[in-house]
């Protein structure tokens, strides 16, 4: 059992609960963020990228939340997954006794046609004399939509234009004092006594059923989601030393695959800030082409080959979605079902976590230019060839129709893996990354007999390595840096974390000056912004992500030790519950959008990865 780690003297009542202080449950649709205090304050339905019901983690006042609190005094909180599941638990310990509330998403079965969105939330009294008060204040469209509320005894409906929501409780409902909108629940529970609640959701004019709520049912519920997470956990050929939080990452990943698409989002929040008060705050409920390699990767180490398969199907389709007409046949990000017209829109009615404005929705980094996401693209296809069950001749026309458009294009300059908004550079990067794209093609064809370009792929592949070594290199620094130099000048010298992947695609690059400059007990930053204008205000934390890349790289140089410390480390910096949002503050605390897909997929690697380096 994990304790929530709160501030000293922080109240949990408070009208943001930390980041770091969440849970998330889901049903491979959607997911919502259970606070350590039980409340509910974030949930899109029915899919990832919805609008919100509960968004009260972007807004206290105006954002909607599902409160579950004991009325008495409460001493302390806690929170644990149900053993090998993503069922979560959080224990209250009161004056008057100890209350759980189980919190969870049923998914049944594997591609389940007759799946049925609800989210369960379970009351037990476990010890003494329970009075608990609920609060179920929706808030739908991210709060832009008055709603019409319906009581019908132990029934509530929330209904605007778009959407209903329907809660069921096993006690009544009833109107809160002096409001129209919201409900309340106030009810006791002795010792093995249970409230039960579901929420369902209903578009217009869909068939919502109405079956009534029993408790049995709810049992039935448990044991079959209990049964679904721990057979598919069971796929994984993970023993080594890390079990624990290699298989909470990949419950985690789980959690963000959308089955019906076989997509995996970047992460199911949006709005969540990089800096308290800061205005870097992004819609990451879209799928990134350049963590496909690394999901792949995870994927199919861990055993896990049928979302690997569901996962290039959904890349592929992508692929050949796309068109010739700038920024090139590829995309850096998608929707959820394979869309790259995501415009970026400001939700100014919010005011965001704790005051972090502006809230976007959409990402305008979807009509960027960032070469390097054809090199992930191409490795991720390479390494499903290589452990998976291997590609298609369809699959391969496809690749080779974007290498031949990046072949004529890669000398060009793009807005960087960090999609910068300060305009275009020549990353050295992206540079390695489109070495990668046209070695991994030439090794495919080789590995397969496949018809391929082969002496002008290679042609390209070696100019776009001597460019790398001569263009990129500082020597003053002893490392590659940033941006490349050219037409004789040497390049600036700033590092840049993104290049401490050159060692895991083969492309070895020494550590020391980026160990130097970027890495701080561990963490790692991705740049200095004071140096590399990026044309954003404010500063960032450190980057999850890098802090593993630093791990991985440190394994693959052969620093076995210190690769072990470092990863040791990092993990003082999960939550209770063995999650990472995007970023790590300066006093340790989680920033931007949680959890982060990017940052367990890391994680994944850099622990399987030590673990086989020292035997």
């Amino acid at each position: 059992m994990s304790t929530a780690r709160t501030g000293a003297g922080e109240d949990a009542h408070a009208a943001y609960v930390p980041i770091a202080e969440h849970g998330l449950i889901g049903d491979l649709r959607t997911a919502a963020l259970v606070a350590a205090d039980g409340r509910i304050d974030w949930f899109c339905a029915p899919r990832f990228d919805s609008p919100s019901v509960f968004g009260s983690l972007l807004d206290a006042d105006r954002g909607g939340c599902w409160r579950m609190d004991p009325v008495c005094g409460v001493a302390s909180r806690q929170q644990f997954y149900f053993p090998d599941t993503n069922i979560l638990i959080t224990r209250m310990l009161t004056e008057d006794g100890i209350v759980e509330v189980q919190d969870f998403m049923p998914v049944l079965r594997r591609h389940d046609p007759g799946h049925r969105q609800r989210l369960v939330r379970r009351v037990s009294a476990v010890r003494g004399t329970m009075t608990m008060r609920s609060l179920i204040a929706p808030r739908l469209n991210y709060g832009r939509d008055r709603h019409v509320r319906e009581l019908h005894g132990y029934t509530a409906e929330f209904s605007s234009g778009a959407l209903t929501v329907r809660i069921r409780g096993s006690v009544p409902l009833t109107a809160r004092e002096g409001d129209g909108a919201d409900a309340v629940a106030e009810f006791s529970l002795r010792a093995g006594e249970s409230a039960l609640f579901v929420l369902e959701t209903c578009e217009p004019g869909a068939d919502c059923p109405r079956e009534p709520l029993r408790p049995e049912r709810a049992e039935e519920l448990f044991r079959a989601t209990v049964a679904f997470w721990r057979d598919w956990l069971g796929q994984s050929r993970y023993t080594g030393r890390w079990r624990e939080m290699v298989h909470r990452s990949a419950l985690t990943l789980k959690l963000l695959t959308h089955e019906p698409t076989g997509a995996v989002i970047a992460a199911p929040t949006l709005g969540l800030p990089e800096e308290i008060g800061g205005g870097r705050n992004w819609d990451y409920r879209y799928v990134w082409i350049r963590d496909a390699a690394f999901s792949l990767y995870a994927l199919l180490r861990l055993g896990f080959t049928e979302e690997a398969e569901a996962f290039v199907e959904w890349l592929v389709r992508c692929l050949r979605r796309g068109g010739e007409e700038e920024p090139g046949p590829l995309r850096v990000l998608y929707s959820i079902d394979g869309h790259a017209d995501l415009p970026e829109e400001e939700l100014s009615h919010l005011e965001g976590y704790r005051g972090s404005a502006p809230v976007r929705v959409g990402n305008r980094a979807a009509g960027q230019l960032q070469l390097d996401i054809y090199g992930e693209l191409v490795d991720s296809i390479y390494l499903f060839n290589k452990y998976g069950k291997g590609i298609s001749w369809e699959t391969w026309s496809d690749l080779c129709a974007a290498l031949d458009w990046l072949l004529d294009n890669w000398d060009g300059a793009d807005e960087s893996i960090w999609e910068t908004r300060a305009g275009r550079r020549r990353h050295t990067y992206s540079r390695v990354m489109c070495w990668v794209a046209v070695e991994r093609m030439i090794r495919m064809a080789h590995q397969r007999g496949l018809p391929a370009d082969l002496p002008r792929w290679t042609a390209v592949r070696d100019l776009l390595y001597r460019q790398v070594m001569a263009e990129g290199w500082h020597e003053e620094l002893g490392s590659f840096v940033q941006r490349l130099g050219g037409e004789g000048s040497p390049p600036p010298g700033i590092l840049d974390a993104s290049l401490l992947v050159m060692p895991m695609v083969k492309f070895l690059s020494p550590l020391d000056a980026i160990g130097a400059g970027l890495v701080a007990d561990s963490l790692v930053f991705r740049y200095d912004a004071s140096e590399s204008a990026d044309g954003l205000d404010g500063t960032e934390g450190t980057f999850s992500i890098c802090s593993f890349w630093w791990v991985e790289a440190l394994t693959r140089t052969g620093r076995v030790e210190e690769a072990r410390l470092a990863l040791e480390k990092m993990f003082t910096y999960a939550n209770h519950l063995g999650q990472y949002a995007e970023q790590i503050g300066v006093t340790g605390e989680q920033l931007g959008n949680f959890p982060q897909a990017f940052t367990h997929l890391a994680l994944i690697s850099a622990a399987v990865n030590l673990d086989r380096a020292m035997g």
